[in-house]
């Protein structure tokens, strides 16, 4: 048994269908592959996950838990809102600046699952609402705060297109606009 009570080969599923679903993608990736990648039988397969829908789902949470740590982290240091804020940016920034960045794993993911009703849809859109709440409570302000996520989409994308280190200058920088025009009441 792993940490948690979660079977070694359950763990050991999840990080091999995650690191495949994001260098990948989900829908080009089938279980026979994820099965023989993880080294389980097919039974223990799906004695952990019924379906592949149900593994999308539980790499999804992983990320989603991932990055609530991350966030947490930076909201827990004792910093000043606008330095929380920055923090958060700078974990974005070294993520796009981490080998083998390929964009954000919820924009990945929903643009493979368009459908607004399915679960994996459901599930970045839970997590994108949690990231707009936290931000908007460290801003105080709606708008900016979607800005900010927007900001970060963008460098999300643009990290995988052009030069890493500019795309993070330019989202730290703009970043830190945004907490600037909020200090001076905008």
């Amino acid at each position: 048994m792993a940490l948690g009570g979660v079977s070694e080969a359950r763990q050991r599923l999840l990080v091999t269908a995650a690191g495949i679903f994001y260098r990948e993608g989900i829908h080009s990736v089938g279980v026979d592959r994820i099965i023989g990648e993880a080294k389980v039988t097919r039974a223990t397969f799906y004695r952990h996950f019924p379906g592949k829908e149900d593994l999308v789902l539980a790499y999804l949470q992983a990320a989603d838990q991932q990055i609530r740590g991350q966030v947490d982290a930076a909201l827990t240091a004792g910093l000043t809102a606008p330095d929380a804020l920055r923090a958060v940016a700078a974990s974005i920034a070294e993520g796009i600046r981490s080998d083998g960045f390929r964009g954000c794993a919820f924009l990945n993911a929903v643009a493979e699952y368009p459908d607004p009703g399915h679960p994996v849809h459901q599930a970045v859109l839970a997590h994108r609402q949690w990231f707009l709440d936290t931000v908007t409570a460290l801003m105080g302000s709606d708008p900016r705060a979607q800005r900010f996520v927007m900001l970060r989409d963008g460098a999300m994308a643009a990290g995988c297109l052009s030069d890493r280190d500019q795309v993070c200058e330019t989202f730290l920088s703009g970043v830190d606009d945004l907490i600037r025009s909020g200090a001076g009441g905008s």
